[in-house]
């Protein structure tokens, strides 16, 4: 599901921003909201990227926000001939405060 970074600036907190590892150098931002993960997209309905985690973090500076994080999940189970993992090898650390502002 998408959501605007319009339709956030309406929220009076949001509970969590992740900036998603894709591949080196580019992270796209999701957001949660309750229970629901939102990715979300600019006034075009493009999807919100950038270069490295700073830059997602100054497009949502102006946003009231309980915490980001940093989420990525490793290829690196596929390219070195191990089993199939039975659970997600997903890593999320939290990403702190800034102050880009």
């Amino acid at each position: 599901m998408k959501i605007t970074l319009a339709a956030l600036a309406d929220k009076p907190m949001i509970d969590k921003f992740i900036a998603n590892s894709l591949e080196q150098a580019l992270y796209q931002l999701t957001v949660c909201l309750g229970d629901t993960e939102y990715v979300v997209v600019d006034a075009n309905g493009e999807t919100i990227k950038a270069h490295n985690p700073l830059a997602l973090q100054k497009v949502i500076q102006h946003l009231p926000y309980k915490t980001m994080t940093l989420r990525q999940h490793s290829a690196y189970d596929e390219m070195i001939g191990q089993p199939l993992r039975q659970g997600s090898n997903q890593l999320e650390v939290p990403f702190g405060d800034n102050k880009l502002y």
